[in-house]
């Protein structure tokens, strides 16, 4: 896990336990409060696992590039060995 990603959930983690204390300290009935956090950890997780899916689908082109790269350089690579022999 590289620091950056761990900076990330940090910030995330402490974001998340505020809203959860803001909530906590509210002056509402406790049904209440337990339905907003149960509402906003559902809109966190869809968020999250939009996110989630953005970053894998984003990866992977960023993966096809690089094959392509990889490919268009061994092309050249053959071409200058070929023209030196």
């Amino acid at each position: 896990m590289t620091s950056k990603s761990k900076i990330l959930l940090g910030v995330l983690g402490a974001a998340a336990a505020g809203v959860v204390i803001g909530l906590l300290v509210a002056p509402e009935k406790g049904s209440n409060i337990r339905k907003k956090i149960k509402k906003t950890a559902g809109e966190w997780a869809d968020n999250l696992t939009h996110l989630f899916v953005q970053g894998k689908d984003e990866a992977g082109e960023l993966v096809e590039k690089v094959k392509q790269g990889k490919s268009a350089a061994e092309d050249k690579v053959n071409k200058i060995k070929e023209s030196l022999s």
